[in-house]
């Protein structure tokens, strides 16, 4: 195949990052050209990847993943009304016409065959349909928008199985879509002045892209009518830039290991960290815990049989694991899953109770409040270690997951530019998409 020039328009969304500099590094090692606008944050793990790095200058553009450099700060918000309004302001349509700004120059330098977004990044799709050049979103967990039969996304929702389900999907999506279109009036005035006519909802600037690539398993997801221009490609395995190099032994010892990760961008996790340590201490086992780059592990007070180190790259750790204790972000559950390894959920937000929702409904997993307590902590990690079907079920899922992320189809997508998908939002799928097993109810 022909060399192809690719602009990729990336938001730091912490664990969003590998995935979709994955598919970068993908297209390089084809010989593609591919230029990343990113955030500075982000420009070692962009630079590694062998793709050329240009920051923001317009738009929102972090320093580094510590919280003092975090423009959104979503961990102070606890009414939903008032995070939507700061993800509107903060993220999706108040920075817009900066990234439209930043985007319409780099399209001009680079002249891309194709562009890739970010799902945040609406302002850098504003600007591709306005140049003309086409443009996939990324989604690099499950499906995000409304779609029949899934669930609404952020309440860790299982899908609707009776009438009463269905009247609840309908309101809170009926709510949520509100809310988001609250945004509308902003972003049909930038679409204005790039010479572009309205939408009626927000995220039908999202629904003008090529193709929505979904960096996962169709099976990990719940079912759904989806429009013909989705496609599923597989999770993307690769440990974060920043845990490269980085050398790790297991601990000493012969307890099970419990690797435990609470997100790689700051989301006031250090209380539920503590109570996680507090908790393994009073167990048999040997805890690792990854802080990641937003806490410094001397935040955190550990006993003899807990390792805190700031990073390590998981895929050298999870072989040795017997269980994993997280935050439940998308990254850090796919990988687990594909290592055969079960999984303690406590979501802190974000998409993070959907993804757990998904595991535990597998069989794969438990899901516990961020606020529980050490006891509460100790008996659901007891329970993963003693019950074998966890770990049969997290197997189960996993060789799904680990097929799906050999089978090259996010290159394949990304490199069938010729091919564009139905954007047509109306348009759907004929039939259901069927989750094979594994489906398993756990209580």
């Amino acid at each position: 195949m022909n060399a192809q020039t690719y602009l990729f328009a990336l938001v730091d969304g912490g664990g969003t990052v590998p995935p979709e500099l994955g598919a970068a590094r993908r297209l390089l090692e084809r010989g593609h050209r591919v230029t990343i606008l990113a955030e500075d944050s982000m420009e070692s793990d962009v630079r590694a990847t062998g793709a050329t790095f240009v920051p923001w200058t317009t738009a929102p553009n972090r320093a580094s993943r510590r919280p003092e450099d975090d423009p959104y700060r979503d961990w102070e918000c606890s009414n939903p009304l008032a995070l939507f309004a700061r993800l509107l302001d903060r993220q999706l349509v108040g920075p817009a016409p900066g990234y439209a700004k930043d985007m319409t120059a780099a399209i001009d330098t680079v002249k891309p065959d194709l562009a890739v977004c970010s799902f945040f990044a609406i302002g850098a799709m504003v600007a591709a349909q306005a140049r003309e050049v086409p443009f996939d979103v990324f989604f690099p967990n499950m499906y995000l928008l409304p779609a029949e039969g899934m669930p609404p996304i952020g309440l860790g929702l299982k899908p609707a199985r009776n009438p009463l389900a269905r009247v609840r999907d309908r309101a809170v999506r009926s709510l949520t879509q509100r809310q988001w279109n609250k945004g509308v009036p902003a972003l049909n005035a930038l679409r204005a002045s790039y010479g572009l006519a309205p939408v009626r909802e927000l995220f039908d600037q999202l629904r003008s892209a090529r193709k929505h690539l979904v960096l996962t398993s169709a099976e990990f997801d719940f079912p759904a009518r989806l429009p013909d221009h989705v496609r599923y490609v597989g999770a993307v395995l690769d440990d974060p830039a920043w845990t490269t190099g980085t050398a790790w032994t297991p601990p000493p010892g012969e307890d099970p290991l419990v690797l435990v990760a609470l997100s790689s961008t700051f989301q006031d996790q250090v209380a539920c960290l503590q109570r996680v340590i507090d908790a393994l201490a009073q167990m048999p086992v040997r805890g690792y815990v990854t802080t990641g780059p937003a806490i410094d592990p001397a935040a955190l007070d550990a006993p003899d049989n807990v390792t805190v180190v700031a990073a390590a790259p998981h895929s050298q750790v999870l072989p040795h694991a017997h269980a994993v204790i997280t935050h439940a972000g998308h990254g850090t559950v796919v990988r687990a899953l594909a290592a055969g390894i079960p999984i303690l959920s406590l979501p802190h937000g974000r998409d993070q109770a959907d993804n757990a929702v998904r595991v535990s409904t597998r069989g794969a997993g438990i899901t516990l409040s961020r606020n529980a307590t050490p006891q509460k902590i100790v008996a659901a990690t007891a329970r993963l270690l003693d019950d074998p079907t966890y770990a049969a079920a997290a197997t189960e899922l996993g060789a799904i997951i680990n097929r799906d992320a050999a089978s090259g189809a996010l290159v394949h997508e990304l490199e069938e530019i010729g091919v564009t998908g139905t954007v047509d939002s109306g348009t759907r799928r004929d039939e259901l998409r069927v989750c094979p097993r594994p489906m398993r109810q756990r209580s």
